[in-house]
């Protein structure tokens, strides 16, 4: 009872599909263009009110219409999920 909880903890095998690699998490803390975000006193607001909500789902819903968070949510995928350079012409 005394040990941590671990991601297994929380995930089922459904989520599993949804689950970023530590090695890519890390690249978030790299971001030069994430923490110039992340300056922003609005967004940090946002981002304290979805983590204390209670119905995370609902509140994520209204925040993804708002540019900001959007933007925000934007960034964090174009660094785990870079987009593939298919059919880009060599310089």
């Amino acid at each position: 009872a005394d040990s941590p909880w671990s991601v297994a903890d929380i995930l089922t095998e459904d989520d599993e599909q949804d689950r970023v690699p530590l090695q890519k998490l890390k690249l978030l803390g790299e971001s030069e263009e994430l923490r110039g975000l992340l300056l922003n006193p609005h967004l940090r607001q946002l981002l304290l009110t979805v983590d204390q909500a209670e119905d995370k789902s609902s509140l994520m819903k209204k925040y993804m219409r708002e540019p900001l968070f959007v933007e925000f949510a934007d960034c964090c995928l174009r660094i785990v999920e870079p987009p593939e350079k298919e059919n880009v012409l060599p310089e």
